[in-house]
């Protein structure tokens, strides 16, 4: 269950706010929109009494999506860091409706009580012994475009790719998976797509027959949140899973969480911390879907390596056998230098490679 803090350090904490501008390499596409940079704040928690000592944390909200981004975020944000700074812990009840700030200052301290080390858990993934599998992602585009990007996924090895859809014509969408179907089974590749809610509820269940018949794993969000009566139609009669994404954005109540599966009951949910309640909101995420046998797995939602970081190595805790959506470290030109790395089709990190020093920030 979410605690209400975090215990307090044994000495006094400083917080500082690093803003930073990531920058896509090329223009990446969904169903709201298309994103040409991102802008986040990184949260340096360090010891009063040794400043050496230290924990980065990246508060990541997407101006689109997330439940807890406006105009006043960061002074929002230096508002809470000062309260940590004051009261010495972090009130995470308090930040129950702020998920991506949470996640930046529950991560950061979490860092500082590891000494500073980016091994946040002990786990196999954390001691470089063994990989966490992701799927490869294929991002909105032209149909050319995605087919290259395709092509590339299936030649670096990834066993599970998921597709953006709802930019292009829908049988378009539909050509792009037959071509995979061709040269590949469902035994050999799995295949999941993403429509970021860019279906309608009129012709929803049609196409999610036409998906069904090409052996798909799931589909995130078919129709936009909000609509739980249409979606929990579309769960109790659709022949391809139904994955839960955007939906869960904004519920953070324990109680209201619990409804909402209750109502919808879906196949899949799917946790992203900066969206969806921060490493503890995420967590009692799971804890429900378990207690209900109802499958998940994690996805990061376009943070820089810091983020990535934190979200790979809490994830490593479940020994999910799942894919897991971790393969978003490669999408910026100027991304924090990490030591973690994809190797086929799964996400290493190497415990002696080289990290970055947050003075260079």
């Amino acid at each position: 269950m979410l605690t209400k803090a975090i215990d307090r350090p044994e000495t006094s904490l400083k917080v500082q706010i690093k803003p930073y501008n990531l920058q896509f390499k090329r223009p990446a596409g969904t169903s709201r929109g298309v994103y040409t940079d991102h802008k986040i704040w990184y949260v340096i928690v360090s010891s009063s009494d040794n400043p050496r000592l230290w924990g980065i944390g990246e508060c990541a909200p997407l101006f689109d999506l997330s439940c807890d981004y406006n105009d006043d975020y960061e002074n929002k944000l230096r508002s809470f860091c000062k309260e940590l700074e004051k009261d010495g812990y972090l009130n995470t009840e308090k930040l129950r409706n702020y998920p991506s700030i949470l996640f930046g200052l529950e991560t950061a301290i979490k860092q500082l009580e590891q000494q500073g080390s980016f091994k946040l858990w002990n786990t196999p993934f954390s001691n470089g012994s063994a990989g966490i599998p992701i799927n490869g992602l294929i991002w909105m585009g032209d149909y050319d475009y995605m087919l290259e990007q395709i092509e590339a996924k299936m030649q670096q090895g990834f066993r599970c790719i998921k597709l953006k859809i709802g930019a292009i014509n829908f049988d378009d969408e539909l050509n792009l998976l037959k071509h995979i179907r061709k040269h590949f089974s469902a035994t050999d590749i799995t295949l999941r797509v993403d429509a970021n809610g860019g279906f309608s509820p009129d012709d929803a269940l049609d196409k999610l027959k036409r998906l069904a018949e090409l052996d798909l794993h799931s589909i995130e969000q078919p129709i936009k949140a909000g609509q739980w009566e249409q979606m929990r139609y579309l769960t109790e009669h659709t022949p391809l899973p139904i994955a839960l994404d955007e939906e869960l954005i904004g519920v953070n109540n324990p109680e209201q969480k619990k409804e909402l599966l209750e109502t919808i009951k879906p196949q899949y949910i799917i946790l992203k911390p900066t969206l969806h309640g921060g490493i503890c909101g995420a967590t009692e995420w799971i804890e429900l879907a378990n207690s209900m046998k109802m499958d998940w797995w994690i996805t990061s939602a376009l943070e820089s390596n810091i983020g990535l970081n934190a979200i790979a190595q809490w994830c490593s805790t479940f020994h999910n056998s799942l894919p897991q959506g971790l393969g978003t470290g490669s999408l910026y030109t100027n991304n924090i230098d990490m030591p973690l790395e994809i190797k086929g089709d799964c996400l290493w990190y190497n415990p002696e490679g080289n990290f970055f020093d947050p003075n260079s920030l």
